[in-house]
């Protein structure tokens, strides 16, 4: 049987953009298994379900295949079951959508052109 550590699993499914956050993930205690938290060494086994969480959300997922080496999209799928609650699911989009506003958070670097033209109009009026 293939022994594949967890935080190589979730890289390759693609839950991580890169195995050091995986790692990082599961030493922080964002990856869960039964409620307790697990090292990025541990072996995956099949049929565990684990919880994750990550800057687009909480996750559920239960493993049905191992993989250890990053394959696409299409093919990952199939070595996982989200089981991820619907409520669950709708508060990730939702999250995701107020993330991506493209607004400019205040007093956050340097002001864009109109910003500064607008700032010095109004310290510098014409009379």
């Amino acid at each position: 049987m293939l022994k594949v550590r967890i935080d190589k699993y979730l890289w390759s499914i693609r839950q991580f953009k890169t195995r050091t956050l995986a790692a990082a993930a599961c030493d922080s205690g964002q990856v869960k298994l039964k409620g307790e938290k697990v090292k990025a060494s541990k072996p995956v086994l099949l049929n565990e379900t684990y919880e994750i969480k990550t800057e687009a959300g909480k996750r559920m997922i239960q493993v049905i295949g191992i993989i250890e080496s990053r394959v696409a999209y299409s093919e990952a799928i199939k070595h996982y079951i989200d089981l991820t609650p619907e409520e669950e699911k709708e508060n990730n989009e939702r999250l995701a959508a107020s993330f991506y506003t493209c607004k400019r958070l205040s007093k956050v670097g340097r002001p864009t052109k109109q910003q500064r033209r607008n700032l010095d109009d109004f310290m510098n009026p014409d009379f």
